[in-house]
């Protein structure tokens, strides 16, 4: 049995904070936490407003100090809030502690592009937390992609709508610059970077929806142009009923596929949709095709984090190296975050 990575959370405020720590709990094979820095009491903007007690139930609660001084932890959870992340990233990574730093980059690209470039200098595993990058669907049809399974690819349309939160979540949308577009289309520019790399351009409208207090910046969209004529559609809002059907579809001169939804938590299979021109992949020309990913997380059970965390533990270990263009790859989507965003 290998090593049990020594982890500390810092933070329970980010909106992923109480995700990590169950995956964390979960994956008692695989990490030890040592505790939590507690940063309830900050003022930054987050939602919920403060997490409950029972998050941290069981666990030590310990200061900055604290972790500093003890040389038996091997990584770091960076779970604040958004605009305090790269600033705790950064005291992390002076500690040389290898990292799982949540999602996004911050508002701007040099801090981030700093910390980047030197925890990979240093080679210390820096993991982003963007959360599609271990969905087993979203994956193939990256290679597949890349593979050229779709032809030139013309278009892609996403969406990361939502019906949960409140006013106090809306408000704190209203934070960002971009609000929803920046918090969480994150997650889609992630993996359309892993297909198609960067765009030239961006367009964006960045609008609060009915209904929302003003300011709220919860109704987003932005159109990303490429060189050879692509275009990528992302879409965000805030405002939907029931269950959200998060989807992403893609178009080639050879095919298209549909994944939708992109995740689910009820038990059930990924499911994509895909027709091909010629055959692909050992997938036939001709009539569309059914493609069953199976189920997320362990042990078939429902877990979006567990696989990027397993992962993670190998890379800490030893086990496994971070991929040498990954590096890479975090500055092309932060900058393409950003321009995304019309905030670069």
């Amino acid at each position: 049995m290998s090593k049990r990575v020594r982890v500390v959370q810092f933070g329970v405020s980010h909106e992923h904070a109480n995700g990590k720590l169950e995956t964390l709990r979960s994956l008692k094979d695989e990490f030890e936490i040592v505790g939590v820095v507690d940063d309830r009491d900050s003022t930054s903007p987050r939602w919920p407003l403060r997490r409950p007690d029972s998050l941290v139930e069981g666990l030590p609660l310990l200061t900055e100090e604290q972790v500093w001084a003890d040389r038996t932890i091997d990584a770091a959870f960076v779970e604040v809030t958004n605009c305090e992340l790269i600033d705790m990233a950064r005291r992390v990574l002076d500690h040389g502690l290898p990292m799982h730093l949540d999602k996004p980059g911050g508002e701007s690209y040099e801090p981030f592009a700093s910390l980047r470039k030197e925890a990979k200098a240093r080679g210390l595993p820096l993991q982003m937390g963007y959360m599609f990058r271990a969905n087993p669907a979203i994956q193939w049809l990256v290679e597949a992609v890349r593979k050229g399974w779709f032809g030139d690819v013309f278009e892609i349309e996403a969406n990361m709508d939502h019906g949960y939160g409140d006013d106090d979540y809306r408000r704190y949308l209203g934070s960002f610059k971009a609000g929803i577009l920046y918090n969480l289309c994150c997650h889609l520019a992630d993996f359309v970077v892993s297909m198609i790399g960067e765009p030239v351009a961006a367009s964006q409208s960045i609008l609060t929806a009915p209904g929302s207090p003003a300011g709220s910046r919860d109704n987003c969209a932005t159109t990303l142009e490429y060189a050879n004529g692509a275009l990528v559609h992302l879409r965000s809002c805030g405002r939907k009923v029931g269950n959200p059907r998060r989807r992403l579809r893609i178009c080639g001169t050879l095919g298209w596929a549909e994944l939708c939804p992109i995740e689910r938590f009820d038990g059930q299979p990924l499911l994509v949709e895909a027709q091909f021109k010629e055959s692909a992949g050992g997938i036939p020309a001709g009539p569309v095709q059914t493609l069953n990913f199976g189920s997320q997380g362990r042990n078939s059970n429902v877990d979006r984090y567990a696989n990027q965390l397993r992962l993670f533990a190998r890379q800490v270990r030893g086990e496994e190296k971070e991929p040498d263009d990954l590096c890479e790859h975090d500055l092309a989507v932060q900058r393409t975050i950003l321009k995304m965003c019309g905030i670069a």
